[in-house]
């Protein structure tokens, strides 16, 4: 259940700030849909902005991983934080830049034994190997 109420369009139209980041989503994106989180955030516009900026600056941007592995990341580091509105909306996405169910199926295993892992090795507060640390010169 939402702790706040999502913000329509209708509403959006009538404050500048919201409905400029409300565009700048759908263009981006390429679709006129505006997830809930965005609607969610919309009460407090520069937070809004600020949110919707830093967000496409990391995940929209060109850079050194592709928009599949970013995604993938987004799943994982979601489902470690335990937030499943993202594992959802970040699943669907990784599935939209062409993620298989394979490659799915590999990417849930992989973040279950990473998570019992860590924990064994913060159970255990396992020293770092010296060979793990970085050298600076």
């Amino acid at each position: 259940m939402a702790t706040v109420k999502l913000m329509s369009d209708a509403e959006a139209e009538q404050i500048p700030e919201v409905k400029a980041v409300f565009d700048d989503i759908r263009k981006t994106r390429g679709t006129d849909f505006i997830n809930n989180v965005w609607r969610a955030l919309a009460y407090d516009p520069p937070g809004l902005k600020r949110t919707w900026d830093h967000l496409k600056s990391v995940m929209a941007v060109p850079g050194a991983l592709d928009p599949k592995t970013r995604e993938m990341i987004y799943i994982a580091v979601s489902a470690a934080n335990g937030c499943g509105y993202c594992v959802h909306s970040h699943t669907a996405a990784a599935r939209a830049q062409g993620m298989s169910e394979e490659e799915h199926g590999e990417l849930v295993q992989i973040i279950g034994l990473a998570g019992m892992t860590n924990h064994l090795v913060t159970s255990l507060q396992v020293p770092l190997d010296p060979e793990f640390d970085v050298k600076t010169t």
